[in-house]
């Protein structure tokens, strides 16, 4: 399985079929993954969602990013898109990722380029989360979180449990909204652990910690022993249920996502679109075989 993970992990970060993907459309089974390539399809997608009491954070997709003019080009697609959920009126917020907008190109730019978007958040009291990256651009993303931070208290960010760092994180962050996940990069034992299990306690551990503190927290799992195990602390320490959410990404297990906001617990789907799909759908692939199973019924059914 380490094999075939590697594998999807090595073509997400493939230029050339990136490329290539755009062409094709959403094809080879990714529109189960992806809502749509344009605002329209997907704010269909967030109207749905939104009539089953489910919430949703925004992704508008976009990664080999190495242009000052397909950064700005993003910034516009982003602010545009703040705009449509005022527009629609839809229970929803963004995650953006910061390399889309110019980290890789300089540091100074791609601040500019988040603190527009988070003044154009603001106006409408969306929420901005700050999707992380891999290890390579975690510190100056949470630079970047506590500079925004001093201007627009609108913006938090994503902590990844598989880090060896993530704890002390927390403690520095035990004030801004963030999100909790597993991980979905390849990185070295060096800076991360590599052991399901050992992932799944830290996982565990992290949820526990956020929840026993005071700022909203956003449990991003799959996984439903985890979620098991959530609802039980939250139960035994009566943690109210305004003060989290669970999340999960568009098209996996929907019937689950239906079941907890139905539940009554606060409920987000991570809703991404776009033209730029391919890098993002290679990582679906490669983190659970049964997504390679989805994808291929999707491909076939047509």
């Amino acid at each position: 399985m380490g094999v075939t993970r590697d594998f999807f992990i090595a073509m997400s970060k493939n230029q050339l079929l990136n490329s290539g993907a755009k062409k094709w459309g959403l094809k080879l089974g990714a529109s189960k993954m992806v809502a749509g390539t344009d605002i329209d399809s997907m704010m269909k997608s967030v109207k749905e969602l939104n009539s089953m009491k489910i919430s949703a954070t925004i992704d508008n997709l976009g990664e080999f990013v190495y242009s000052r003019e397909e950064a700005t080009a993003a910034k516009e697609d982003i602010i545009n898109t703040i705009e449509a959920i005022q527009e629609h009126g839809v229970d929803a917020h963004m995650s953006i990722k910061l390399t889309q907008i110019g980290l890789d190109i300089d540091y100074d730019f791609s601040l500019e380029n988040i603190r527009e978007i988070a003044a154009a958040a603001e106006k409408y009291d969306i929420f901005i989360n700050l999707d992380m990256e891999d290890y390579a651009h975690l510190q100056q993303t949470l630079d970047i979180l506590t500079a925004l931070r001093k201007d627009y208290p609108n913006v938090g960010t994503v902590i990844q449990a598989y880090l060896y760092r993530s704890e002390k994180d927390l403690e520095r962050l035990e004030d801004v909204r963030l999100r909790l996940v597993k991980g979905a990069y390849k990185e070295i034992p060096d800076v991360s652990l590599q052991s399901k299990q050992d992932i799944d306690e830290n996982f565990l551990k992290l949820i526990k910690i956020r929840l026993l503190g005071k700022a909203f927290t956003s449990i991003a799992t799959h996984d439903h022993n985890i979620i098991n195990e959530v609802k039980k602390f939250v139960e035994e320490n009566n943690i109210p249920h305004d003060r989290f959410e669970f999340q999960m990404l568009y098209g996996f297990r929907t019937e689950m996502q239906k079941e907890l906001a139905a539940e009554g617990y606060a409920f987000t789907t991570y809703v991404p679109y776009g033209k730029d799909w391919y890098a993002y759908f290679m990582r679906r692939l490669a983190e659970r075989p049964q997504n390679i199973n989805l994808a291929l019924r999707s491909v076939i059914s047509k």
